[in-house]
């Protein structure tokens, strides 16, 4: 019978975000396709250095279901190389190490009709126009703010933070505040609060990491921990707790911020990856923690309206 991923919290990244390939980027974009090429063969023996979210990746892989000692996740890379020019990503993936075994090249192409062959529960990819037409296909999907040079801990403990509205949860609510202004999100909150709020797109993707973390749940030390990091206050507080616990999902740590910066908070927290859907949010939390913007809801369909 054919192997299945059925099994495995799978999560699909481009390289540009699991390795440094900015500089490799920026020779195609200022000299086109042919250079690129070019560039990219005489390198290919040289290892890549690593990406923003590699830390991520390098401790999914680490996870073993404790029962069997089974991998618990599969990390499937897919980029717009073609095979030849991708070969330099494999060859620095071997050299780390990481156990990557299937990828998809797409030789110019968006990756993401494939995710769902790959039945991803996560899309990582430096591209925000893979990553708008991944999650318009209903793929929890962020883009990936490249650059910044972290220094991981000793741990391996994984951390990941998600923004509510728009991102854990639908922009219902989210509409109310951009379209009433923050009286009126308030009042309607409250008089909702014991009707769950509809999903959003990384619903499914905190689903799967919470089964993942039942396999784990009577262990001291679990290695996944996860932070629910939103702009609301009391008492719109209540609706998203309980849209949660309506779910049968949790969150390890969550932080109701009433609008203060969510940057030191999640300092502190150190996710290993950061979820919003304001870009506000993104640009200061990447300066400090690798951060991926979710390009839904209705702040996002005003950015682009004011393009």
């Amino acid at each position: 019978m054919p192997i299945t991923l059925d099994d495995k919290l799978v999560v699909a990244i481009s390289s540009r975000a699991l390795f440094d390939l900015d500089e490799s980027n920026e020779v195609f974009e200022s000299k086109g396709l042919n250079q690129y090429t070019k560039y990219q063969l005489e390198h290919e023996d040289e290892q890549l250095r690593p990406g923003v979210a590699f830390p991520l990746i390098k401790r999914l892989l680490a996870l073993r279901y404790p029962e069997t000692e089974e991998s618990a996740v599969e990390i499937i890379l897919v980029s717009k190389n073609d095979p030849n020019t991708g070969l330099r990503v494999f060859n620095s993936i071997e050299r780390y190490g990481l156990n990557i075994t299937r990828a998809a090249f797409t030789n110019g192409r968006s990756p993401y009709p494939y995710l769902s062959t790959f039945k991803t529960d996560l899309f990582l990819s430096a591209n925000p126009e893979d990553v708008r037409l991944a999650l318009a296909q209903g793929h929890a999907s962020a883009t990936i703010y490249t650059g910044l040079q972290i220094k991981d801990d000793e741990t391996n403990e994984i951390r990941i933070a998600f923004d509510g509205d728009a991102v854990l949860f639908s922009d219902e609510a989210e509409k109310v505040f951009q379209e009433q202004g923050l009286e009126a999100f308030q009042r309607y909150e409250v008089e909702k609060s014991d009707i769950p709020l509809p999903p959003g797109p990384f619903k499914a993707f905190l689903e799967a990491v919470n089964k993942v973390q039942d396999w784990y749940r009577e262990m001291p030390d679990k290695p996944i921990r996860t932070a629910l990091v939103t702009a609301r206050s009391a008492p719109t507080h209540k609706r998203a707790i309980k849209t949660l616990r309506s779910w049968g999902i949790n969150v390890d740590e969550a932080f109701f911020l009433g609008g203060m910066d969510k940057a030191p908070f999640l300092e502190k927290f150190r996710p290993h990856i950061f979820f919003d859907d304001q870009q506000a949010y993104c640009q200061n939390a990447a300066n400090l923690v690798p951060t991926g913007h979710v390009p839904g809801g209705i702040k996002n369909i005003t950015l682009r309206q004011g393009m």
